[in-house]
């Protein structure tokens, strides 16, 4: 393979961003409504605001507030205006982050160095978390040494409190839950785990990346919603995506606390560096001016009435597909209706879940695959209104295809995610998708064929193999984990 070098001579502009145009080319349709998720489209006009607001300030960075002051002016107003929506105290203090995930990362280093500074015999921290919290937590855990401590959910995807409070032991610093869970779209009994993390004296983040500028306006609307925000009293922080229904473009989000007694163990001080004091407000060091305009620009240029407009857009969206999707035999929906994402799984045997994502896959439709159950996840925004019906429309045929032909659940992607969800010793799955994403990532930066597994298939191989063996030895382990339970005193 011959090495990709930069140009010995500049490239003449026209012709790179003409190369260009033709790279998205090959990109999902956001902008016809045939996405379910990762692009939250508020059109054309609003899109332009928010690009020339970035391009006013690309060039600028935020890490220095004094050198930008105008970037610390526009943060600010960001955090007091979501604050405001989220029913924050006066005293509610926070920061825009680049993401969910960096919220979310911030959240957990937060609450492990307030527990360092507050109670440092802790030596292993951990946070209790439903089993359906975000990945994001799995992150921070890997990064910050904080132990994930889960709790099991109902049918409709909501926590076991009781469960929770069984889980909390005196390491643990900090509990938390979603609002709506990204899975299923069913938001976490929040007032009582507030009423926990209060009776404990524990920190409490609710995870609402996802509808933190959505339930807002829903409830707004008169649509029934439960109670999640800093209404409940033992909420001490919350994160909400400005770049998914904030409509801002990526790269922006916001961490919101109820006041700077929790904040101030977020920042980062360093007084010995040669090159200065040096102070952070959160992970990056660099901070895009560009997406903190952006974001500011997005949040004034659609107000309370355009999020209103495109919230009730959506929310009408999303019952139309949980209503169609009800009546195709062979299809269910999950979680409860308490949010704009719409899941679905396959209640047929006949009916295998990936292989009719496969089929919709091939019409032009992308979606995200789950596991646990295996399902298909939506984010329904306002531009996918109008091809609900045609949505459905294929959804019904590509049911009717994958029954008339039974063997498409071991071809394609079908089979791929299938096997994940199957294999019980992840592991060998974290190795395989390690392997993928070294296909992605290597110097060629080649494309991923799921069909194949990518890499040398190392899991199937181990599956054909050592298959039995491994699920023998997994329910003699279970069975033997069933006596000493029946064996116990409590």
């Amino acid at each position: 393979m011959e090495r990709l070098t930069i140009p010995g001579e500049g490239r003449e502009h026209e012709g790179l961003l003409a190369e260009m145009a033709g790279f998205a080319g090959e990109d999902a349709d956001f902008r016809g409504g045939r996405t379910w998720s990762m692009v939250y489209w508020a059109g054309d006009e609003h899109h332009a605001v928010c690009e020339r607001a970035h391009n006013l300030y690309m060039a600028k960075n935020a890490l220095n507030p004094i050198a930008f002051k105008s970037l610390k002016r526009m943060e600010h107003e960001v955090v007091q205006m979501t604050a405001g929506m989220l029913h924050g105290p006066d005293s509610a203090v926070g920061t825009m982050t680049s993401g969910g995930t960096e919220s979310l990362l911030l959240a957990v280093k937060t609450y492990r160095d307030r527990a360092r500074r507050k109670r440092p015999w802790v030596l292993r921290p951990n946070m209790v978390v439903p089993e359906t919290i975000h990945v994001a937590f799995d992150k921070a855990a890997h990064y910050f040494g904080v132990k994930k401590k889960v709790a099991p959910v109902d049918a409709d995807g909501r926590v076991d409190v009781k469960a929770m409070r069984r889980l909390v032991d005196r390491n643990t610093v900090m509990l938390a839950a979603s609002a709506p869970q990204y899975p299923h779209g069913t938001v976490d009994p929040i007032p009582e785990i507030g009423a926990l993390a209060a009776e404990l004296k524990l920190p409490f983040h609710v995870d609402a990346c996802f509808g933190g500028f959505m339930l807002p306006w829903l409830e707004r609307l008169g649509i029934p919603m439960p109670v999640w925000d800093f209404r409940v009293p033992g909420v001490t922080s919350i994160s909400a995506d400005l770049h998914k229904y904030g409509y801002a473009p990526k790269g922006a989000s916001v961490i919101v606390y109820r006041d700077m007694s929790y904040l101030r163990h977020q920042f980062f001080v360093e007084t010995a560096w040669s090159g200065g004091i040096y102070v952070s407000p959160s992970l990056p060091g660099t901070r895009p001016g560009g997406s903190i305009a952006a974001a500011w620009a997005s949040v004034n240029a659609m107000g309370e009435d355009g999020y209103l407009r495109l919230a009730r857009a959506a929310w009408d969206a999303a019952e139309a597909l949980r209503a169609g999707i009800a009546g195709i035999d062979g299809l269910r929906v999950l979680g409860r209706p308490e949010s704009t994402i719409v899941a679905w799984a396959s209640d047929d045997p006949a009916v295998d879940l990936y292989a009719v994502a496969d089929q919709l896959a091939a019409r032009g439709w992308a979606m995200d695959r789950q596991q646990k159950p295996p399902s298909v996840h939506c984010s329904v925004n306002a531009n996918n209104a109008p091809v609900v019906a045609t949505y459905l429309e294929d959804m019904r045929a590509a049911v009717a295809h994958v029954r008339a032909h039974p063997e498409l659940a071991g071809e394609g992607e079908a089979a791929v995610y299938g096997l994940m969800a199957k294999v019980p010793v992840k592991g060998l799955v974290a190795h395989e998708v390690l392997k993928v994403m070294e296909g992605m990532y290597g110097p060629d930066g080649g494309d991923v064929d799921l069909t194949s597994t990518q890499g040398d298939g190392l899991v199937q191989k181990l599956v054909d193999r050592y298959g039995d063996q491994v699920f023998g030895a997994l329910e003699r382990l279970g069975r033997a984990r069933d006596r000493v339970r029946r064996a116990l005193p409590f």
